[in-house]
């Protein structure tokens, strides 16, 4: 079973940047689609960018052109800069695995990283 371990959280203000990892680890034997989702107290977690085994990004409208989603040539680690942060971007993130290739291969969650911005 794969374990997915966060880390680049913290606090920063406003303009700021931070980058955050998602390392896995364990057995992994499936393809894996990777996601970021943040959540802030009071409301419901939400997208945040996603890249596929392929390799290809996509980012939620609110974070375009400031974060910027990556991988390790290993795919074993995926990074999510993000640059130019605003106080509204202050939530907890949490990294998100869909695997495929099998019926053994589903979806497992990071254990979140806060993420705090002041103004």
């Amino acid at each position: 079973q794969v374990q997915l371990v966060e880390s680049g959280g913290g606090s920063v203000q406003a303009g700021g940047s931070l980058r955050l990892s998602c390392a896995a680890s364990g057995y992994i034997t499936c393809n894996y689609d990777m996601s970021w989702y943040r959540q802030a107290p009071g409301k419901e977690r939400e997208f945040v960018s996603a890249i596929d085994s392929g390799g290809r990004a996509s980012y939620a409208d609110s974070v375009k052109g400031r974060f910027t989603i990556s991988q390790a040539n290993a795919k074993m680690t995926v990074y999510l800069q993000m640059n130019s942060l605003k106080p509204e971007d202050t939530a907890m993130y949490y990294c998100r695995a869909q695997g495929s290739g099998g019926s053994w291969c589903g979806v497992n969650w990071g254990q979140g990283t806060q993420v705090t911005v002041s103004s």
